[in-house]
């Protein structure tokens, strides 16, 4: 709508046996195309449904295949976790198989998820939208701080804080360390030195990680608690940081983040929850779950993926909408 092209003609659906077609019902010989492909609940079919398409036009001879695809799944899962699998690495390997030539997406889990690809992917952000609301919508937000739930988003928030000139507070301890604890194998195989085998080499027994009590770095006491992070899913974490800081003095608790997936009972979580507003953004459809919980806010992105259209397609420079923005957003 933004750009005033009309959409293609094809059709997309899925067999009784649940298997995914795909008709496209005009040429696309030589042309760009550019798929978008928002992420609903049902992942694993919007990814196929993604995959054959793609597939689809590099069969008819399409010259360039784009994908915009404004939340990129698995994207939480770009490293080894115990004796698991990189399966975003897999996932960027089948779309170029498939025949995408270039992605467009936003504020990806870890930006090195980007060297997973064979093809450029420009991976646009939210911060200044959801800047922008802080601004215009958050009476006397100067009276905030910004918050990072645990210590690995303390970048994100430096980030927010510096930009709109606020003071910053982390929240550190035993309930933010779920996540990282035995994430990347470093206690695979388990520490037990082996008494029966060689003895050649005998390596020093690892000190178990020990939990320090939840503590705040940072006065929030009498402030606005913006917490910020890009997706926003399990709520869990997030209503016990939003306890915390209400203990710890905090007036108004928002969250801000890029990808409101708010899976499973998040809304009924957030709704009883000490959370007075939570801002996303559009990347994924949540309309559901705005009528379940008045208290979530959408931020409308649009604009910035229209605009990254239409300058690739016209061959323009991407670099005006990476204006203000920092290396740690």
């Amino acid at each position: 709508m933004r750009l005033g092209v009309e959409l293609g003609k094809s059709v997309v659906f899925q067999e009784s046996n649940r298997e995914t077609r795909v008709d496209v019902k005009e040429s696309v010989r030589g042309q760009t195309i550019f798929i978008i492909q928002t992420i609903p609940r049902d992942v694993n079919t919007a990814i196929m449904e993604l995959l054959v398409m793609a597939y689809a036009l590099k069969t008819s001879c399409a010259k360039n295949i784009i994908g915009v695809i404004p939340y990129f799944p698995y994207s939480k899962q770009c490293k080894m976790r115990k004796r698991g699998s990189i399966v975003c690495k897999l996932l960027a390997s089948m779309l170029a198989k498939a025949g995408l030539t270039h992605i467009i997406t936003m504020d990806l889990h870890q930006k090195e998820i980007q060297g997973f690809f064979s093809f450029p992917v420009d991976n646009l952000r939210a911060s200044p939208f959801l800047i922008q609301y802080i601004q215009e919508e958050i009476p006397d937000y100067r009276n905030a701080i910004i918050v990072a739930k645990s210590p690995a988003a303390a970048k994100r928030a430096q980030s927010y804080a510096e930009r709109l000139r606020l003071g910053l507070a982390v929240i550190h301890g035993e309930a933010q360390c779920s996540e990282s604890d035995m994430a990347d194998g470093r206690h695979s195989p388990p520490c037990v030195r082996n008494t029966t085998g060689h003895t050649g080499l005998e390596l020093p027994l690892m000190m178990a990680k020990e939990k320090p009590p939840i503590t705040v770095v940072g006065d929030v006491g009498g402030r606005i608690a913006i917490i910020v992070d890009d997706i926003i899913d399990d709520v869990g974490d997030f209503v016990a940081a939003a306890e915390i800081l209400k203990e710890r003095g905090a007036y108004k608790i928002y969250i801000m983040a890029t990808h409101g997936l708010l899976s499973a009972d998040a809304p009924r979580l957030i709704e009883e929850s000490a959370i007075d507003e939570v801002v996303v953004t559009n990347t994924v459809p949540h309309e559901v779950q705005k009528l379940q919980c008045p208290k979530i806010k959408t931020v409308d992105v649009s604009m910035i993926l229209a605009e990254a259209i239409r300058r690739i397609h016209n061959g323009e420079s991407m670099a005006y909408l990476f204006r203000n923005i920092t290396v740690d957003d």
